[in-house]
């Protein structure tokens, strides 16, 4: 376990500013570093000494471990956060490791959400880019000023390059191990000097990610994998309905099953308690338990879509508003009206939800999880075991995805946990897993969003006013971060990507109403931009249609104050060869460009469509994320992405029979098929500006950009999501 001992702020021991966008953070508190959560989950710090810099380990043996402290569920943020520390301390890339940090917001917190350690909104590279980079910096010059000081020559004159600090007058030479412990005892540098972009050796390079290796070979340890010593298996019986309680239950016969421990009635449902998954499932299976459903979500997925219908017909909650959109619109030579549904969508994680608490013999906790919201999930623990923060301690493991799902408000499965320890005693380490039927109708969805457009043409076919009505639930409304995110009774996430449209709109309205329904929702990889976007870029492609104008050239009109959107836009125009669409029947060319997380996102997607079916050929991405720390894993993620959103785009959605979820596994929510796949392209602005995210901004271009060549290709509009496909003709 990695435990933080604070000396006193003496001089040499004081923390150096490392700024970044909101702020700075003091990170050069000594550390104590003994037991690591797994051997295998990173590399043994135990015997490393003690250093001022919380970010990064510099062992005997030349190692360099840079300290993580995000969680990485596969969007390999590891590598890009360890590229920024290793280029700036001119570290050898095949010496560097990494390991994930402790749950510390003092020392780790994400400096893009305030006080509050944890990872989301594609912020771990942003929040961290001038961080790391003095980081780096300050450790390098702290080995600098150790050579200097041991070879008696001037600082001035020494080198440093691949681990090696070198005084090449002198044919002195030392590895980065050799003076780690001296480097050491010397003061933090306060502002140290950061290397001009010229100098960058890893930075904007093509490298390797530093978790294939662990990740291919299987020796990596996700929190799934977790073994304590004496450890037993928990399985919960939710309620089938959102709401519902347990009335009363029979556990007669699974406590009969043979391995079962206990059984343990908590606030989220039954626990059943054994020494192994299986055993857990099939005692669950002959649990007999009466539920109460008096509190319970009880209506059908239609019958809430219905609800929202009507209520967008109401004037709601103003998010934004220019001039006068309703008299602009009536003046207009043309109006164009258009409604837009989104459902209920599954993470579908392909690790589901599991997490692992250990009561130590001092009276503390130890807990194995994929921890994403660190802060939150450690004061979760800590009451519902009955116990102050400092007593729990978090071991963040390797995670199989999340997409939102693992960061949820009120760490929900972290005090399903807790509640089973406690519930229990803690007489063994228990490991909570969730199946994939409990992952997928359990909670949490990206909510289910209705939309209705309409706007103005002049003669010219120039945008002349645009009214817009979003109603969906929030996800802020009633969580920790109410007060943060929402304002005025208007959710941000819900808005975000269509109030604070680029798009140059002399008069508007954007208002919202806020669905009441009993679904848990919750943030879904690019959160309220998975429907705004859509649902924006398809109605600016009929604007343009009706205006009888180039769907790019179009957007580029409205786009003037917007010079990275209007980059990336062209960019991808060009590559994609937009001006030589194809002319086959049956096959066209859609394009979407966004910016969401302070990203820059233009797709062209080619498709060929008709007889009830689309074939998506290829997709041509732009993107402009800032200086591109690893290009290998931006167009990773954009590929990813286009992956994850298109099963999302033809067929995925969650819905409700009498409140109660029908798509259970992969079977009925299927994932992208490898033959489904289209070719991607991903073609990388070139950027000084500071770093942005791309995890989550590739998600929302890919269902407008196809949207829109179905329409090229057929001439027949699908606007809602998942595209209906039935009765689909050819062009």
């Amino acid at each position: 376990m990695l435990k933080i001992a604070r000396p006193k702020a003496t001089p040499s021991r004081r923390a150096f500013l490392a700024g970044g966008a909101a702020g700075a953070i003091l990170i050069g508190f000594r550390l104590d570093l003994k037991n690591p959560a797994h051997a295998a989950a990173g590399p043994d710090l135990s015997k490393v000494p003690a250093q001022p810099n919380a970010f990064v380990r510099i062992a005997a043996d030349d190692t360099v471990t840079v300290m993580i402290k995000h969680l990485d569920m596969g969007q390999g943020n590891t590598t890009g956060l360890a590229t920024i520390l290793a280029d700036e301390l001119d570290a050898d890339w095949a010496q560097v490791r990494t390991a994930f940090a402790p749950a510390d917001a003092a020392l780790y917190n994400n400096l893009l959400m305030g006080p509050v350690q944890g990872t989301g909104g594609s912020t771990a590279i942003a929040n961290s880019w001038f961080q790391l980079r003095k980081a780096g910096a300050a450790a390098r010059e702290m080995l600098v000023t150790a050579a200097a000081s041991q070879w008696k020559v001037p600082a001035g004159e020494i080198t440093v390059a691949k681990g090696v600090v070198r005084h090449a007058a002198s044919n002195h030479e030392a590895r980065f191990g050799q003076l780690a412990e001296a480097a050491a005892s010397l003061p933090v540098p306060q502002e140290p000097r950061l290397k001009d972009p010229s100098a960058w050796t890893l930075i904007g390079k093509k490298g390797h990610r530093l978790d294939s290796v662990a990740k291919t070979d299987g020796s990596a340890i996700y929190s799934l994998d977790i073994r304590r010593p004496g450890q037993v298996t928990a399985l919960v019986a939710h309620p089938p309905r959102f709401g519902a309680t347990v009335k009363r239950v029979d556990d007669a016969a699974a406590k009969a099953v043979p391995g079962v421990v206990a059984v343990v009635k908590i606030p989220s449902g039954v626990a059943v308690i054994a020494r192994d998954t299986w055993t857990a499932k099939k005692a669950r299976e002959a649990l007999k338990v009466e539920w109460d459903d008096s509190a319970a979500e009880s209506r059908s997925s239609d019958k809430i879509f219905a609800e929202y219908r009507e209520t967008a017909k109401r004037p709601g909650l103003v998010a934004s508003q220019a001039g006068d959109a309703d008299a602009a619109i009536k003046g207009s030579v043309k109006v164009l009206e258009a409604e837009f549904s989104f459902p209920y969508l599954a993470h579908a994680a392909m690790e589901p939800l599991n997490c692992t608490i250990e009561r130590a013999s001092d009276g503390t906790f130890d807990v194995y999880a994929g921890c994403q919201l660190q802060t939150v999930e450690q004061a979760v623990v800590a009451a519902t075991l009955g116990v102050t923060p400092n007593k729990v301690r978090l071991h963040t493991q390797w995670a199989g995805g999340s997409f939102g799902r693992r960061a949820t408000p009120g760490a929900d499965y972290f005090a399903e946990a807790a509640s089973i320890v406690a519930a229990w005693d803690g007489k063994a380490p228990v490991h909570l897993v969730w199946t994939r039927e409990d992952d997928m109708a359990g909670g949490y969805y990206r909510p289910t969003v209705y939309h209705t457009i309409k706007a103005g043409l002049d003669a010219k076919g120039a945008v002349t006013g645009w009214r817009h009505t979003i109603v969906g639930k929030s996800i802020m409304i009633g969580s920790p971060f109410e007060a943060m995110i929402v304002k005025n009774g208007i959710d941000a996430t819900t808005v975000e990507g269509a109030s604070d449209t680029p798009y140059q709109i002399p008069a508007y309205r954007f208002d919202v109403h806020n669905g009441r329904e009993g679904v848990p929702v919750l943030w879904w990889r690019s959160v309220g931009h998975t429907h705004t976007a859509h649902a924006m870029e398809v109605f600016i492609d009929e604007l343009a249609h009706a205006a009888g104008a180039d769907p790019v050239a179009y957007r580029l009109g409205l786009l003037g104050r917007a010079p990275r959107l209007s980059a990336v836009l062209k960019l991808a125009a060009k590559e994609a060869g937009w001006d030589q669409k194809p002319t086959e029947k049956g096959r066209g060319y859609g394009v979407a460009v966004h910016e969401s997380f302070g990203s820059y996102v233009a797709m062209v997607a080619d498709v060929t469509a008709g007889d009830s079916s689309v074939k998506v050929n290829r997709i041509v991405a732009a993107v402009d994320v800032g200086v591109p720390v690893n290009p290998d894993v931006i167009r990773a993620q954009v590929e990813g992405a286009v992956g994850f959103a298109l099963s999302a785009v033809l067929r995925n959605r969650i819905t409700l029979k009498d409140g109660v979820v029908q798509e259970t596994n992969f079977d009925s929510y299927q994932p992208t098929r490898m033959p489904e796949m289209p070719q991607v392209e991903v073609h990388i602005m070139p950027s000084s500006e500071a770093p942005t995210g791309i995890g989550e901004p590739g998600v929302p271009v890919l269902a407008p950009a196809i949207s829109n060549a179905v329409f090229s290709a057929t001439g027949q509009r699908l606007r809602s999501l998942p595209l209906d496909l039935t009765g689909l003709k050819g062009a």
